[in-house]
């Protein structure tokens, strides 16, 4: 696995995301009221930015800002209409005041 520095713990409040370019495909990484959460950043019915919807703290959700597909951040499953599919999750890492995502390494070549 391969550790990716987000940014640390005190730069994204509660509901905030952030999206970085990262291995084969952008991630949203979350910040909900019981930790950090990544997942893929595009919705699977348009393939519209997550980090750029609306977060849910109560629900743990993210709404898609072009259909208003629904998503889970913890799971990644896809809860509302037009999206069917569920979006990918990474793990997350808290290290030294660090946030960090793991993926996993990729041979090119």
């Amino acid at each position: 696995m391969t550790k990716i520095k987000v940014c640390k713990v005190t730069e994204l409040a509660p509901g905030a995301a952030i999206r970085i370019a990262a291995g084969p495909e952008p991630i949203a990484v979350f910040r909900l009221n019981d930790g950090f959460y990544a997942i893929s950043d595009a919705c699977t019915h348009a393939q519209t930015s997550l980090a750029a919807g609306d977060v849910d703290l109560e629900d743990c959700t993210v709404e898609c800002p072009y259909h208003g597909a629904l998503f889970d951040i913890r799971s990644g499953r896809a809860m509302g209409a037009p999206a069917s599919r569920p979006v990918r999750t990474y793990p997350v890492k808290i290290i030294d005041g660090e946030v960090f995502i793991e993926m996993e390494s990729v041979d090119i070549g």
